[in-house]
């Protein structure tokens, strides 16, 4: 928690002292609204290696408020799908282990943004900018598994052991960051191409964290099919790996996920003139 405190005040020191460096820049102030499609990405316990090797698509609409042409407040909102597999991994105990899920995200972000170079619309030689933005996000998730053919909801079923009333929240917060490029075809319109990023306060994005459970304890308080996706090395190890208090997943490095879109952009707002010193 003292990280995070000490990253929250950093964050806004730098906010600050650049909104205090810009405000002499000749400022555009006003609304945009714009929306992007694009490919989102998970990171977490059944990608270990942070591979790019399970794309799925998502999009995102958002408001944004230009303070002048070098700052600005948004309000975004992603959606995207996720999905993770120990069958694409390299390290032979996932392998063995035999995970995977999907899961549809949804989040709401909020956070400010800064453009390395005066950005105006409409501009002839201001037309285009770096930026990198920070803030936060609200998001929800439902992991879930396939198994023959059919996919299940793993939260209800407490594969890591949870006893009822003690499963992990699917509605949650977490860190939004990232960066991009926008570029103003005209006063009005623009494009924009942003990577961003979620860091999650949670480490069950793909239901997993801890350690095995105890089977029988499962079974009597979940029902056999918990059993059986706690535990998927029975279908391709000779000898299972899933004994009771086993490693299951790093509870130590929370899962995290990515938006890369294309974003086409509206603007409302005005340019306003600097004034002039006599």
């Amino acid at each position: 928690m003292n990280i995070f405190k000490t990253y929250i005040v950093l964050r806004v020191t730098i906010l600050i002292f650049l909104f205090s460096i810009s405000l002499s820049s000749f400022a555009q102030k006003g609304w945009e609204t714009g929306a992007g499609l694009g490919m989102t990405h998970y990171f977490g316990d059944l990608n270990t290696d942070n591979e790019i090797n399970a794309i799925g698509i998502g999009g995102k609409v958002f408001a944004r408020y230009n303070f002048n042409n070098r700052i600005a407040w948004a309000l975004g909102l992603h959606y995207g799908q996720i999905s993770g597999s120990d069958e694409n991994s390299e390290n032979n105990f996932e392998n063995l282990r035999n995970l995977s899920f999907r899961s549809n995200v949804g989040d709401i972000t909020s956070h400010f943004e800064f453009n390395f170079l005066p950005y105006n619309h409409g501009s002839r030689d201001k037309f285009y900018t770096p930026y990198l933005f920070g803030g936060f996000n609200v998001y929800t998730y439902n992991p879930q598994a396939e198994l023959d053919g059919v996919w299940h909801d793993l939260r209800p079923l407490g594969t890591e052991g949870q006893f009822i009333g003690e499963e992990y929240n699917t509605i949650d917060m977490g860190l939004t960051y990232g960066g991009g490029i926008k570029v103003s075809l005209s006063f009005e319109w623009s494009i924009e191409v942003e990577l961003s990023a979620r860091y999650l306060f949670t480490d069950y994005l793909d239901d997993v964290s801890t350690s095995y459970p105890d089977y029988d304890d499962l079974e009597g308080l979940r029902g056999e099919l918990s059993v059986m996706l706690a535990d998927r090395s029975v279908e391709v190890a000779e000898v299972p790996i899933g004994e009771t208090g086993r490693q299951r997943g790093n509870s130590t490095d929370n899962d995290f996920y990515s938006f890369l879109t294309v974003n086409v952009v509206y603007y409302f707002g005005g340019i306003t003139c600097p004034g002039v010193t006599y």
